[in-house]
């Protein structure tokens, strides 16, 4: 991947037609949600895409959301309360993308019944009405229909719930869905349809053209930043789409100083650029499942604030969130502060029988915090009131030398926002000719979907000797790819797979020790973080856990990137310095931090050849590209 980025600095700036040229119709900046989904609908058109990202695809916001793939029901009260049609149709639009997350990633979405508890006859009727009309306007592409749940049924699917006043629940159905790995499903999409994909590729200086035809010099490229080795390299292409979240206004205002004369005249052009993110903290709070039923979700629609709380079964425990609070900046790992933790506690607390055990700081097994790109239009004064109604939805802007700029959404909407985005950018860079279709992302399915089936995890623990738990694990992670990481967990071990069992990261979870060189070999894994955050989500969900993995996160990415004792140790480090903004600090750890794993006899002392190794060709490590050749063979076949 880093080769083909560099090739294109050899290209000529900016006039070739020859598409032969190593030169990128587009470089994305940025990995999350929203640029990884531009670029696979980029490369699944046929153009040449390349896409970076300064830290790891879905490090910040796509991997800290409520992880619901929905409509909104509160946007949709607003768009009738407030008789606001751009409420409606983000509504509409976010209805009709969910239908399609389950149709292109299947094994990574799902369907969620969510519980709103009902304490008054008076509100029944309201929250029936809402949750019929969301089934409603979701049309053709409708999940199951919302339905009322008496009293008896309600406790007895939530045996804590408080039963003083319960009349019953209304129950309606979303999307949820696996954030991080969805994101780096798409990355993977997107390099399976021939895009350039790197992460930890920052991006320092935009590259303009002379404006020799007379017109504004245009953007036509970058020069970019590997980080794993302090190499600068420039990566050449006929346009430059912002995809960066909330580090937006960041390349913008390097867009407008670029190419500036004079460091004053540069600082005076970049602060002119009008700025359109407004940074809010959504702070999410992870607990053990007994709290909460299994098989539903509940929503707290009046909170003290006027805000809504979702309570959500998550990767076997009990998601709390979120809250809203405006930030002055844009931290790259948010610390949760503890009134926000105490708040989110105590709302929940009051749905809780008082003869219940109670939730307290003790039960927070995670704590972390994402940054919303929320977004104005800068020709937007703010004066026309109708802020509200921009909260959620998305901005495409061009500037004078070319720079496509999307930002603000949310999750569930990527794909329209990245259709519409390819949309402009084909149109400002002049790429209609070399695109060899439309948008076909409605019907793409990502890696992992086309052997999929409802029984593949039946089927996984039967032929490996896996456990149920364990195979349905990795079924909702890895899709059809699950067989192999499977099968590195049973090699050569004796029928019965017991010793893959108990080569497990963490005492309770179905994480495997094959997960981690999976990760490595195939999912563009650099760092422990990478592996404990957003390849296994274990981070996300027990910081404790995750601390205890660690030594053998880093031993195995060691072993396997070559890594010499100094790089291990500062692997320990900046991991355990990450867990502290998980909540592990704000909880509080008594325990003592894990010593570093021990470099084997023989280890290369420069770690940095081999990481650099793990991304040529989609973070397959050299020595094992011989045998991870099926996977590329089946994805060839997805797209054919």
């Amino acid at each position: 991947m880093l080769a083909r980025l560099k090739a294109s600095s050899s290209s000529s700036s900016s006039s070739s037609k020859d598409s032969s040229s190593s030169e990128f119709d587009i470089l994305v900046v940025g990995g999350g949600a929203t640029g990884a989904g531009v670029a696979v609908d980029a490369a699944a058109r046929g153009l040449r895409v390349a896409l970076v990202e300064r830290e790891d695809f879905a490090s910040g916001t796509s991997s800290r959301s409520t992880k619901l793939v929905h409509g909104g029901v509160r946007y949709l009260e607003k768009a009738f309360l407030n008789l606001d049609y751009s409420q409606y149709k983000l509504v509409v639009e976010a209805l009709r993308e969910r239908a399609v997350f389950l149709k292109i990633a299947p094994y990574l979405t799902y369907e969620l019944p969510i519980l709103m508890p009902v304490y008054s006859l008076l509100t029944l009727p309201y929250y029936w009405a809402g949750a019929k009309f969301y089934g409603w306007f979701a049309g053709r592409e409708a999940l199951a229909p919302s339905f009322f749940m008496g009293r008896g049924r309600a406790l007895e699917h939530f045996p804590a719930l408080k039963a003083e006043g319960l009349v019953g629940a209304l129950v309606y159905y979303d999307g949820a869905h696996n954030d991080s790995r969805m994101n780096l499903a798409l990355a993977m999409t997107a390099a399976r349809e021939g895009a350039a994909v790197a992460n930890y590729v920052e991006v320092v200086e935009l590259v303009k053209d002379d404006g020799s035809d007379g017109g504004v010099p245009q953007v036509r490229g970058a020069v970019v930043r590997d980080r794993m080795t302090g190499e600068t390299f420039t990566v050449r292409a006929r346009g430059v789409v912002n995809a960066t979240g909330p580090y937006a206004d960041g390349l913008r205002r390097l867009d407008a100083s670029a190419g500036v004369s004079g460091a004053d005249a540069a600082d005076k052009a970049a602060a002119a650029v009008t700025p359109i993110i407004a940074p809010s903290a959504g702070v999410h709070l992870i607990v053990p499942n007994y709290f909460s039923p299994r098989r539903f979700g509940m929503l707290d629609p009046n909170t003290s604030d006027g805000r809504v709380v979702f309570m959500l079964p998550w990767q076997g425990h009990m998601l709390v969130g979120t809250t809203d609070t405006p930030v002055p900046g844009v931290a790259t790992h948010p610390v949760p502060s503890e009134g926000e933790i105490d708040w989110l506690l105590a709302e929940v607390g009051k749905y809780l029988e008082p003869g219940s055990p109670r939730l307290t700081r003790s039960d927070v097994l995670a704590a972390w915090s994402g940054i919303r790109p929320l977004v104005k239009p800068p020709s937007s004064d703010g004066a026309d009131g109708k802020t509200e109604a921009l909260v959620r939805s998305h901005y495409i802007g061009v500037s004078e030398s070319g720079l496509v700029t999307v930002a603000g959404g949310k999750w569930t909407t990527y794909r329209a926002m990245a259709e519409e985005t390819v949309d402009a950018a084909i149109a400002r860079f002049g790429l209609a000719a070399r695109a060899r279709s439309g948008c076909v992302t409605l019907r793409l399915p990502l890696v992992g979907t086309a052997g999929w089936t409802p029984s593949l995890a039946m089927r996984l623990a039967q032929q490996t000797g896996l456990s149920a738990e364990t195979a349905s694990h990795l079924v909702e992670s890895y899709g059809d790819l699950a067989a192999l990481v499977a099968a590195d967990a049973v090699a050569g071990l004796a029928p019965g797979a017991a010793a893959a069992e108990a080569a497990r990261l963490a005492p309770g979870f179905p994480h495997l020790r094959a997960e981690v060189s999976h990760a490595v070999r195939r999912e563009f894994a650099l760092t422990a973080v990478d592996v404990l955050a957003r390849r296994t989500r274990l981070a996300m969900v027990d910081v404790e856990a995750a601390r205890r993995a660690l030594p053998t996160v880093v031993a195995v990415m060691g072993d396997a990137l070559k890594w010499d004792v100094a790089r291990r140790r500062r692997e320990v480090a900046e991991a355990e310095a990450f867990l502290e903004t998980m909540g592990l600090g704000v909880i509080g750890s008594a325990a003592a931090a894990p010593a570093a794993a021990a470099a084997p006899a023989g280890v290369a002392a420069n770690s940095n050849p081999a990481a650099v190794a793990a991304r040529t060709g989609l973070g397959l490590g050299t020595a094992e590209k011989a045998r991870s050749s099926a996977p590329w063979s089946l994805w060839g076949a997805q797209k054919a």
